[in-house]
């Protein structure tokens, strides 16, 4: 937990209120998956549950589930406003997701699944079981409800695919 936050340090030092919100899902996602002694997992769940509500859903007015799956160095520009992520969401590393992004199901079938170093832009929403590579960016206002390759991005509604020549350069942040 503390590992994965520090990373998300890293990558939002600029944002306190970002940082809240990231401890949070971080602080949920331990004591769902971590914590196994049901009489310390209940309160420690209550306590996130209060501080899910107060800090993600009302001062940042947005969702980011403690059973989603995040990598480490999650970078929210403009906070999590507006930004609503499955609980059975999975995310790599690197990530970096502007405002307004809806990350999740569809009819039921499943969740996104979103490689490392994606760049998901502004109102983009991924819906459904699709596969999203490595190194990919997503177009502001896309609505991707196709696999999306590696070294790929995706824009337009619904989105379609433009491959890029060249993999992106590694970047240490």
């Amino acid at each position: 937990m503390f590992k994965s936050f520090k990373t998300d340090l890293k990558a939002n030092r600029r944002n306190p209120q970002t940082l809240m919100v990231l401890f949070t899902y971080r602080f949920g996602n331990w004591v769902h998956y971590q914590v196994k002694r049901r009489i310390v997992k209940k309160p420690l769940w209550m306590l996130y549950k209060v501080m899910d509500l107060f800090f993600v859903r009302i001062l940042s007015n947005g969702e980011l589930h403690a059973q989603a799956k995040i990598g480490d160095y999650l970078h929210l520009p403009h906070g999590l406003n507006g930004i609503v992520i499955s609980h059975k969401a999975v995310i790599g590393s690197y990530a970096t997701i502007f405002h307004q992004v809806t990350i999740g199901g569809r009819n039921g079938l499943g969740e996104p699944v979103i490689g490392d170093r994606a760049l998901i832009g502004v109102g983009a929403k991924i819906l459904g079981p699709i596969w999203i590579g490595n190194d990919t960016n997503i177009g502001a206002m896309s609505v991707v409800v196709k696999d999306v390759p590696d070294n790929a991005s995706a824009i337009g509604i619904p989105a379609r695919n433009l491959l890029r020549n060249e993999p992106k350069e590694e970047h240490a942040r």
